[in-house]
């Protein structure tokens, strides 16, 4: 599969582009084909995106079933609380020095790297990268050990001993994954996507195994949930390894001095200064988040959890997907000046990101609890678990547009070497989010809590919007125009396609509960398939209906598959 996924990538570029004289960049010659980089206005997003999305989908149901094993042995006990701050710590760091890091400044700097066509300055900036990488997350590692009895606190004393010793356990997950996101950088930026696309499979696969298989020799379950998530970190990155190798790209450690002398390297520390700093507002924020959660009352911060990675699941399929697929053709159109192509680039992800997001948030808002009983509702998940987690569910959906926009638009800011907009906004969006949090944990709870931060997420939205009309290469005007029209569109189809889901809804569950109550898969998962068939079919027959271009992109697409033909045109460039 990832060797397909290679092959699709070098005949794309091989056929969209001239060739780069004598492109090497510290390539070996088999992986040369993938020099250049293909135009994202060509190579239709949803089909640039299809098997990343697919291993993403994959990945997300795994994670989701990583929660419903961690919901079935720990519920929202003090316990499963415990676990949830620990893990939280060390994964806080991971988004500052892995996500952060090579979202913002590497994958830009490395496509400037590849361009210019030198095989030994490719090679001496990834070695300093890498070193510097190393000497950072391990540094984190170790100080994060030491420190937990110190940082633990900040969320409570409760369980305090086992949450200090899960922390210590966890932390160099923070080393494993950092190197993890550093080869998935290298592949994403030639183009290939499948990879790092599936390096979380395994965490997950390791994770859920390990708790299921070890929890009766530890001393409980967290603790084997734990190992699991460990070993998982150190795959992610080890699956990853042999394609970066296999596609030419060589580095080694060396001195830190060098390494901090490197011009490419000092390139991603001064755009990565502004990212940490919009990053640390981030980490505080979910610090501040989660210890106002664990003040809220016992299980508010387990159900938080359990509701994000619901929500996860469906941002991640097609939000990050897309997101990951878009910043390295931007970049590329960005450093060619070709600013056309760049917006109308950014236009089809928007369009996209709406027609995926708005649908899901009416379905989730009518069939919420549905879904959290027949995912997490056994053993020690009752009906308090429910109730908690459909709480913040709620209110943590109504913000899933948002957030998958932030997660378009920032792109679109790394891809001109503007990491500071986004800090801005992000640093806008922490005031807003603790604000409200802050306001609204003491009434609403958990709940208040995720209404925060679906608030949050506009007010990022619209800081990063501002921003963005600032650039003169932006033609914010066309693109938010058009975005704001088939939102529009899509939101009157999505509410007339709950309609019939609505008035059915009691009378469908009701006939089930009535057969077998007892059987989550009779009283939940049969009748919520049929309201979802309800739904989706509704809604489709309106797109069809009224012709929607990105539906007609979708089945174009699926008719040159068949045909084995590849590229797509989206309607835009027809």
């Amino acid at each position: 599969m990832f060797k397909a996924e290679a092959e699709i990538s070098c005949r794309d570029a091989s056929a969209e582009h001239k060739p780069l004289a004598a492109c090497r960049c510290a390539v070996a010659p088999a992986a040369q084909p993938t020099r250049g980089y293909p135009s994202a206005g060509r190579r239709s997003l949803l089909r640039s995106g299809s098997a990343l999305s697919l291993l993403t989908l994959v990945s997300r149901v795994l994670g989701l079933v990583r929660e419903m094993t961690k919901a079935a042995l720990l519920g929202t006990s003090a316990l499963s609380d415990a676990f949830s701050v620990a893990f939280l710590i060390p994964n806080l760091f991971r988004r500052l020095f892995a996500e952060g890091s090579i979202s913002a400044a590497f994958i830009p700097t490395f496509t400037g790297c590849l361009l210019e066509n030198d095989a030994q300055k490719t090679r001496e900036f990834l070695s300093c990268f890498f070193t510097l990488l190393s000497f950072v997350v391990s540094a984190a590692v170790a100080l994060g050990i030491l420190a937990a009895p110190v940082i633990v606190p900040i969320f409570g004393r409760s369980e305090f001993d086992e949450t200090v010793f899960l922390t210590r356990m966890m932390f160099p997950f923070l080393a494993f994954i950092s190197i993890a996101a550093l080869f998935q950088g290298i592949l994403n930026s030639v183009h290939i996507f499948a990879p790092s696309g599936f390096a979380p499979v395994i965490l997950n696969v390791v994770t859920i195994a390990c708790a299921w298989l070890l929890h009766p020799y530890t001393k409980n379950p967290a603790r084997a949930i734990a190992l699991g998530i460990l070993i998982g970190g150190f795959l992610e990155a080890a699956v990853q390894a042999p394609f970066v190798f296999k596609r030419g790209f060589r580095f080694s450690f060396t001195r830190l001095k060098t390494a901090l002398g490197n011009p490419e390297t000092r390139a991603v520390l001064r755009l990565i200064a502004p990212t940490i700093i919009g990053m640390a507002a981030y980490q505080l924020n979910d610090i501040v988040s989660t210890a106002l959660a664990r003040r809220a009352g016992t299980g508010i911060v387990s159900s938080l959890q359990y509701s994000l990675r619901l929500q996860e699941l469906m941002l991640g399929v097609f939000a990050v997907s897309i997101g990951t697929v878009l910043l390295p053709g931007l970049s590329a159109y960005a450093k060619g000046a070709k600013w056309d192509e760049y917006n109308k680039s950014l236009s089809h992800a928007l369009d996209i990101i709406a027609l995926i997001t708005v649908p899901v948030t009416f379905f989730s808002l009518a069939e919420g609890e549905a879904v959290v009983r027949l995912l997490f509702q056994s053993l020690s998940f009752n009906d308090e678990s429910v109730r908690l987690t459909l709480d913040a569910f709620r209110f943590h959906i109504a913000g899933l547009y948002f957030i998958a926009l932030n997660r378009i638009i920032a792109p679109a800011f790394y891809a001109q070497n503007d990491a500071a907009s986004p800090t801005i906004a992000g640093v806008f969006s922490f005031a807003v989010n603790i604000a409200l949090a802050a306001v609204l944990s003491g009434p609403m709870k958990g709940g208040g809590i995720a209404l925060a931060m679906s608030l949050s997420a506009l007010a990022n939205t619209a800081a990063l919007l501002v921003l963005f009309n600032k650039k003169k290469h932006n033609d914010i005007k066309r693109i938010l125009t058009a975005a704001l029209l088939y939102l529009a569109k899509i939101t009157a189809f999505s509410a007339a396609a709950a309609l019939p889901v609505l008035l059915f809804n009691k009378h469908l569950f009701g006939f089930f509960q009535a057969i077998n109550g007892t059987n989550r898969f009779i009283a939940y998962a049969l009748p919520a398939f049929i309201a979802l068939l309800l739904f989706g079919g509704s809604g489709l027959l309106l797109l069809i209906i009224t012709k929607d271009k990105n539906i007609k992109a979708l089945a174009e697409m699926l008719k040159r598959g068949m045909r084995g033909r590849h590229g797509l045109k989206l309607t835009h460039d027809e």
